[in-house]
């Protein structure tokens, strides 16, 4: 391929355009400070699109899970840094959509449904071969167990993200009705406020958090969806402002922790079924604890929209 020579702005900019402001801690530590030079260096001097390098993580991904079908630890280590190599081009493809604005729709579907082919190939060719290796026929349990659990994870966050998103659009229709009889401010969401400035000390003032108006503009009203869960948890708002200052998100077994405990921990220590069980336990824990949260954010979600009607009914009056 004919190299080329783009003007690329220097790699300190290159961080701030293509990482995200938050990210799995596995990510942020060991795979950004390879993947995010390696970014600028093809978008500078390659004219490899995003998509091809989703397809060449796919096909390693592949070449890893040929790795892990042949049973033996010296294959089990050759599989789990070709799946890491694989990991870490997974992650370069966004970052090279963001730098050069080649994303697509396209592309970030094809990027999904090919992590999911890689855990399921990788998943049943790395139990294969621990079975065909000790006939132990738990190995053929974790097989589903790692793809359902992958699944599960990813639904999950689907649905989430839809519920939260449910909930956001209804409060913002009540406020904009508001705003529209009144000529009051927006709405903004205290959890986007914290994740942009997670400095902010939101038990003495909600407002240190908001953004800067406009000079002679109302500041928007601020909602947070969180205040149940906080009250339960008060270390949880220090804990997450710690991590976010270091681009890490809270989340801190995710579906990326759990692929790499299963296909890189796990085979590099020869301990395939104990790192399996232990990062499956600790995803459902996390999993279970973002549904606990999500619940106690419906609760103020109600409070929320009966406090609207509630002022709506006084100023009727």
């Amino acid at each position: 391929m004919r190299s080329i020579r783009r003007d690329i702005p220097p790699l300190s900019e290159v961080r701030r355009i293509t990482q995200k402001k938050r990210d799995a801690w596995w990510t942020v530590l060991l795979v950004d400070p390879v993947a995010t030079p390696l970014v600028r260096l093809v978008a500078r001097r390659t004219r490899i699109t995003p998509n091809q390098i989703t397809w060449g993580a796919l096909l390693l991904g592949l070449v890893s899970a040929a790795c892990f079908a042949m049973g033996d630890w010296r294959w089990l280590i050759a599989g789990a840094l070709v799946y890491h190599l694989s990991f870490t081009l997974d992650c370069m493809d966004g970052k090279v959509a963001r730098l050069t604005g080649q994303g697509s729709v396209f592309g970030a579907w094809l990027d999904y449904i090919f992590d999911r082919v890689r855990v399921m190939f990788c998943a049943v060719a790395l139990m294969a071969g621990q079975y065909h290796r000790t006939d132990d026929t738990r190995y053929i349990w974790l097989a589903a167990a790692v793809v359902f659990l992958d699944s599960l994870r990813y639904l999950n966050s689907l649905e989430i993200f839809k519920t939260r998103h449910t909930m956001r659009k209804q409060i913002k229709a009540r406020l904009r009705e508001a705003r529209r009889a009144e000529n009051e401010a927006g709405v903004a969401f205290m959890e986007d406020l914290l994740r942009t400035n997670p400095e902010a000390d939101i038990d003495q003032d909600l407002r240190a958090a908001a953004p800067e108006g406009t000079a002679g503009l109302p500041q928007p009203q601020v909602v947070d969806l969180q205040q149940e869960f906080r009250r339960r948890f008060p270390l949880y708002l220090r804990v997450r402002s710690f991590l976010l200052r270091h681009r890490i998100r809270p989340h801190l077994i995710s579906g990326i922790e759990f692929q790499m405990g299963v296909f890189i921990v796990g085979p590099l220590l020869d301990s395939v079924i104990e790192a399996t069980l232990v990062s499956g336990v600790l995803l459902l824990v996390f999993e279970l604890a973002i549904i606990y949260k999500l619940l106690l954010s419906t609760r103020d979600f109600t409070r929320t929209i009966a406090s609207f009607e509630h002022d709506a009914v006084a100023k009727a009056a």
